[in-house]
């Protein structure tokens, strides 16, 4: 296995690895049709198996503090993508993808890194076996069907009919939220110090 920095050659196998490797996880339906380009500086790597993307890691980096994550002192990085495709999980690729955008992130200054996911269980608790902290939470909120939607949604346009929609929830009644939606996912901030 290669680790090294992303190639726009390597978008199509990048957006595969990306779509197989979300479709067991509660981010099934966050499919991207091209790999994103960031505003700010960037650490992208791959891990290339046989020629094959096989991983990837894309860290966006601060320059000013403040201007990408929410969190921390000092200059931060999110980490926006990490995926393995289901062909080569369990195989430490994540790892090592991580451990190459840490030091990489070092070299250039950054003092710690933030993620969120979504609350897959095996996904938290990736984290936190690679020293990540659980800090911060809210809930992601799927409307979906006439009563969800009625409940929750005024629409004051006539011939507008709202099929699904989406919503962040940050208050404190959460049970009240999950009993009256059927798709609620807690979305959950970790972050790890790495200065």
């Amino acid at each position: 296995m290669e680790i090294r920095r992303y190639e726009p050659k390597d978008e199509k196998g990048w957006v595969r690895c990306r779509v197989l490797s979300f479709l067991d996880s509660a981010y099934f339906d966050n499919v991207l049709r091209q790999k994103e380009a960031y505003e700010n500086p960037s650490i992208e790597l791959v891990a290339v198996v046989e020629g094959e993307i096989a991983g990837l890691l894309e860290l966006e980096y601060e320059v000013e503090e403040g201007t990408i994550c929410s969190r921390g002192k000092g200059l931060g990085g999110m980490i926006w993508h990490i995926a393995v495709h289901p062909d080569f999980q369990r195989r430490g690729i994540g790892v090592q993808l991580l451990r190459e955008a840490e030091k990489l992130a070092q070299e250039v200054g950054i003092h710690y890194l933030e993620a969120w996911t979504r609350d897959d269980e095996w996904v938290n608790n990736w984290y936190e076996k690679n020293g990540f902290n659980n800090v911060q939470s809210y809930l992601h909120v799927f409307m979906d069907g006439k009563e969800e939607l009625q409940s929750s949604i005024a629409n004051k346009m006539d011939d507008l009919h709202i099929v699904q929609a989406f919503a962040h929830y940050a208050g404190d009644d959460i049970e009240k939220v999950k009993k009256s939606f059927k798709r609620v996912h807690e979305c959950i901030c970790y972050d790890k110090q790495l200065m």
